[in-house]
């Protein structure tokens, strides 16, 4: 019988592809949970918070490999530190982390704060698996939709992404976790680039919105990393099989072949 696999995160965006995959290789899941749930669909609910630390030895009592899928605006490098240090005492064997390209070569806090999450868990003397990703399309768009409610749209200059699905991610992650701790493993983006005014002028087309467009520059050091594409990972990277356009039309739900008849 397989030992059960341990996911923080668990009923996030990622975290609600990644369990049911789990599941369906067969996999005991055990999830950590903030708030109090009942075991469903095969899946065992812990309570304990990470921030806090508390609830976490005895959420990792009888694990070996522990899914490190949580993430949050601010406080991940507490949240890391507090799981390694919990991770060590219970001699867990493989602990996978989901990270983001561009977390060493972007100057913004987050991406940062990141790069110290990796850092955390590479020193942590726990055997790890790290997998850096880019951002999700239901991030993206979700950034596009909010853009596109302004009468006048502000289109950043030299921004591009690379989005990809979390149903890829999952996919990747699943198989990463029921494998032997591999360090950090080639980045997973989505299978094309697309500047961020492309995205936005899709966007509308697709939802029949009609909006003045403004271009606009990014200050700064960051503003400079986007323009050179440090988010982007274009050699040695992974390629997810969803595209936007598909992921796109789903939300909207209207068939991509028709979304460039709007507008």
């Amino acid at each position: 019988m397989t030992s059960t696999i341990l996911v923080t995160g668990g009923t996030g965006t990622l975290g609600r592809q990644v369990v049911p995959r789990l599941r369906e290789a067969g996999q005991a899941v055990r999830v950590l949970s903030r708030s109090r749930r009942e075991p469903a669909d095969g899946v065992e609910y812990v309570t304990g918070d990470l921030s806090e630390n508390e609830g976490i030895d005895a959420a990792l009592d009888g694990i070996e490999t522990v899914m490190h899928l949580a993430g949050g605006n601010k406080g991940d490098d507490v949240v890391a530190r507090n799981m390694v240090r919990a991770a060590s005492r219970a001699g867990v064997r493989h602990l996978v982390l989901i990270s983001v390209i561009g977390a060493d070569s972007v100057p913004v806090a987050w991406l940062r704060t990141q790069m110290e999450v990796e850092r955390i868990v590479t020193e942590s003397g726990v055997p790890f698996t790290i997998l850096r990703a880019a951002q999700f399309h239901d991030l993206v768009f979700k950034v596009v939709r909010g853009m596109a409610k302004s009468p006048v749209v502000p289109v950043p200059g030299g921004l591009r992404f690379q989005p990809v699905d979390a149903r890829d991610v999952a996919e990747r992650l699943v198989e990463l976790a029921l494998g032997e701790p591999a360090g950090r493993v080639p980045d997973l983006a989505g299978p094309a680039v697309f500047p961020i005014g492309a995205l936005i002028r899709g966007y509308l087309r697709a939802s029949g919105k009609r909006r003045a467009t403004m271009p606009v520059r990014i200050p700064g050091k960051a503003g400079r990393a986007y323009r050179a594409g440090d988010n982007l990972s274009i050699e040695g990277t992974d390629r997810g099989a969803h595209t936007w356009e598909d992921f796109q039309a789903e939300q909207l739900g209207r068939p991509a072949s028709l979304q460039g008849a709007a507008g």
